[in-house]
């Protein structure tokens, strides 16, 4: 009797909300680069009788991605003191909320292993503050090997909404597809950056191994459940789970006990390494804070919620691959970021063709934003100005190669009239100006002629050669529908 082992995955994601103030406090959530233990108060402290003010900014965004995740809003949510004692934790204690969260049971499709959509199941969504972060001495920043470690609490306090999912996932590449699209999610709707090497959203993983009997389909043994910390991106993720995979299962097979652990993700060795033992995790003894009070959120607050909510990502993907005749990879592409989607857009509004701009915006744009490691909103081509530059392509005024000597101009700041005068296309050559070019390129190519003569050039290959030939030689500044009939009244005389 043949068994199969198959994993279990549920993630935990931790999302910064976009917030200007902390959760509690007035204090400065930009501390990115900033002076350590500059953004600072006695509340985010944790000081004797300073008392935490609730960020109602926060309660709203945590609303908002919880309603785009199709989950039940609560009302009269509290908070809880969850304890413990971190050197991260001035406090030593952290406000979350325990058995009462802000939002639960929802829902987010992703694109299955079978090509299919997926559901994957939200356990809850809760509102925390996020602790502080420890600076170790050692040369590799971690803390073993370290001989001191330094607390910067600039972070400490910073709202946070963590997203729980259900036990759905059945694979690493399902795992990084969910990332991949609550952290589209969350950007769609402002919620968050997302940007996961800033620490904006991080992963953890929850992950054990089932054995099935693989003519019944039952579970015939369940392997214990390891959490695993430290992915800091989503091909991290990916890795991390392949490699726990293959470690639990090779711990069944040779009869070896797992114990439920917490393990730690080294991206640089590729291998997961014990952390601390569930077992002997500490009673975090949560208990309602007393300093704060129920959570409101009222059936107004959730219609005017609900009515600020933008075309979320998949339904804009949708919308791309009906109106625009774009394929689903190309799509999905575009509507990455709200921003791009923004831009291709725009291109097309200009009398751009959807395919035609897609493709440049795919290719040509994103292509300068990763050699300059800049976001589409610092892009110096207006969307607008890129589109007439498509239009001028597919209206025969310049050739693809022309037009990206043009572009790559405008990449630099240059205008589209200022680029076209520096490349010394765009203008129109016409008449026996033209005629004389024509004359030229098919005197200088005598086979091609003899070819075309010979009634060798059924599929009008040849003839489009000549053409481009002479659309290079005149840099684009003639139209192509009257070089292909220049060609072939020259053809006929010969």
């Amino acid at each position: 009797m043949g068994r199969a082992y198959q994993p279990v995955i549920g993630l935990e994601i931790h999302v910064q909300l976009a917030t200007k103030s902390k959760l509690f406090c007035s204090c400065s959530t930009d501390y990115i680069g900033a002076e350590p233990n500059s953004n600072v108060c006695p509340i985010c402290l944790g000081l004797p009788g300073a008392l935490p003010s609730l960020n109602a900014r926060a309660v709203e965004l945590a609303v908002k991605a919880a309603l785009g995740l199709s989950c039940t809003v609560k009302d009269g949510t509290i908070f809880h003191r969850k304890h413990y004692f971190y050197a991260d934790l001035p406090k030593a204690y952290q406000v979350s909320q325990f058995d009462r969260p802000v939002a639960e049971e929802g829902e987010l499709i992703i694109t299955g292993d079978d090509g299919s959509p997926k559901r994957i199941g939200i356990t809850r969504l809760h509102i925390e503050e996020d602790a502080g972060k420890l600076v170790h001495s050692a040369s590799d920043g971690r803390l073993e090997g370290a001989e001191e470690s330094f607390a910067d609490y600039n972070r400490a306090g910073v709202p946070l909404a963590e997203i729980v999912s259900d036990p759905d996932i059945g694979s690493p590449r399902e795992a990084r597809e969910y990332v991949a699209s609550l952290r589209r999610l969350v950007r769609y709707l402002g919620v968050s950056d997302g940007d996961m090497d800033k620490g904006s959203m991080r992963v953890d993983a929850n992950i054990s191994m089932v054995q099935l009997d693989e003519e019944t389909g039952k579970i015939v043994l369940r392997g214990e459940r390891a959490e695993i910390k430290n992915m800091n991106s989503m091909r991290s993720v990916e890795r991390a789970l392949e490699y726990e995979i293959r470690r639990q299962t090779e711990a069944l097979e040779r009869g070896a006990t797992l114990v439920r652990e917490t393990r730690h993700w080294n991206d640089a060795d590729g291998v997961t390494t014990s952390m601390r033992s569930k077992e002997a995790a500490l009673d975090y003894r949560c208990m309602p804070d007393p300093d704060l009070g129920p959570v409101r959120v009222t059936e107004e607050m959730l219609q005017a919620i609900e009515s600020s909510l933008p075309e979320l990502p998949w339904a804009r993907e949708a919308r791309f691959i009906a109106d625009y005749s774009l394929s689903e990879v190309d799509a999905a592409i575009l509507v990455e970021t709200p921003a791009l989607a923004d831009y291709y857009e725009e291109c097309v509004r200009s009398g751009a063709a959807p395919v035609r701009a897609s493709n440049w915006v795919r290719t040509e744009v994103l292509r300068v934003l990763n050699e300059r490691g800049v976001a589409i909103e610092s892009f110096p081509v207006p969307p607008r100005a890129l589109g007439e530059l498509v239009l001028m392509v597919d209206g025969g005024k310049l050739s693809t190669t022309a037009a990206k000597e043009v572009y790559a101009e405008m990449t630099e700041g240059t205008s589209l009239e200022r680029a076209l005068e520096k490349c010394g296309v765009g203008g129109e050559m016409s008449g026996e100006s033209l005629a004389a070019v024509v004359r030229k390129v098919v005197d200088e190519n005598p086979d091609v002629l003899a070819e075309i003569l010979s009634g060798k050039d059924s599929r009008g290959k040849k003839r489009k050669f000549l053409c481009g030939l002479v659309m290079r030689e005149t840099r684009g500044q003639a139209e192509s529908s009257e070089v292909e009939e220049m060609i072939e009244a020259l053809l006929r005389e010969r």
